[in-house]
């Protein structure tokens, strides 16, 4: 029975001085629970301002309209598409949104690495693939889906955060080399016939 009553003791210490170590600091500005709220109010939101190149284009000749390009400094610097403003998302506050957007009736509109192909350097597909193991690990890896990653959808998410509610996302595929577009950068060739093909 002393042997019992020893362990309950000692399971009660550690849970005690494990809880004392929680509160022993201030919790991080951190809300998953916020973020849940906002995923959810997003989704609807978003469906119905999920555009095809040819609107994209077109919504960005209209006076006012930006395009926004999230990508990291880096990247943005080497190619984007002509005329996009440039935030990364590590840099996404209030402040330095309002000092790029500063009307929040902006319409805006956003694309990343996974809306185009043939340049996987500079747009570079964000994607999560089963992981290969033992044998076994590898049947049912075989068997998983690959995870898009996109850094559109999290733009999407804090852009609605923050009170931009004209958000328009890109949800084609689109091929580097596509004549509807035209990049700029210091990769893209400059010239009569460099006619939007960026980074070949």
């Amino acid at each position: 029975m002393k042997s019992k009553i020893s362990v309950l003791t000692a399971t009660l210490l550690v849970t005690a001085q494990a809880s004392a170590q929680v509160k022993s600091h201030p919790p991080a500005n951190v809300s998953f629970d916020d973020f849940k709220g906002l995923v959810a109010e997003v989704e609807t939101h978003r469906a119905s301002r999920l555009v095809d190149l040819d609107t994209f284009m077109k919504m960005s000749k209209q006076p006012g309209v930006i395009i926004l390009d999230t990508r990291s400094t880096f990247r943005y610097e080497r190619i984007h598409l002509e005329g996009a403003k440039h935030l990364s998302f590590t840099d996404f506050t209030q402040n330095n949104l309002q000092e790029v957007i500063p009307s929040l009736d902006t319409t805006i509109l956003i694309y990343c690495n996974n809306n185009f192909e043939g340049n996987q350097i500079d747009f570079a597909t964000k994607i999560a693939l089963p992981q290969r193991g033992d044998s076994l690990s590898a049947q049912f890896a075989a068997q998983e889906k690959p995870i898009m990653m996109a850094l559109n959808i999290p733009t999407y998410i804090n852009l609605y955060g923050y009170g931009y509610r004209n958000v328009y996302e890109l949800d084609e595929l689109v091929n580097v080399n596509d004549p509807r577009i035209k990049f700029e950068g210091s990769i893209v060739k400059v010239g009569p016939s460099a006619q939007g093909n960026g980074g070949n």
